[in-house]
């Protein structure tokens, strides 16, 4: 029997409890994606050196919408806002399809 190595990164942690279960997994990659946007939004707007409503201003919409957009609970991203988000922050959106490790 192999050990496994003790580790503090949350990430791993998750990854570990949820095992082989198809339907956690899937939900876990669904939460750890929208906890990525949120993040990247965040970042970048904070890199510009621009408030929620600076940000919000920009984009004809909200302060509101924006704290959503960066809330990791928050499922309602569309492809169109975070262009219209990248543009105004002068960023591009980049893609890509991976293959699934283990796969």
């Amino acid at each position: 029997m192999m050990t496994r190595k003790r580790t503090s990164d949350g990430m791993e942690i998750l990854d570990r409890m949820i095992g082989d279960d198809a339907e956690l997994r899937e939900l876990y990659e669904q939460v750890k994606a929208n906890l990525h946007i949120a993040q990247l939004i965040y970042d970048a707007r904070t890199e510009s050196g621009l408030s929620q409503k600076e940000l919000a201003k920009m984009l004809n919409t909200t302060e509101s919408e924006i704290s959503q957009l960066e809330d990791a609970d928050y499922e309602g991203n569309s492809l169109s806002m975070l262009i219209r988000v990248a543009k105004a922050l002068n960023r591009e959106v980049k893609i890509d399809l991976v293959p699934v490790v283990g796969s």
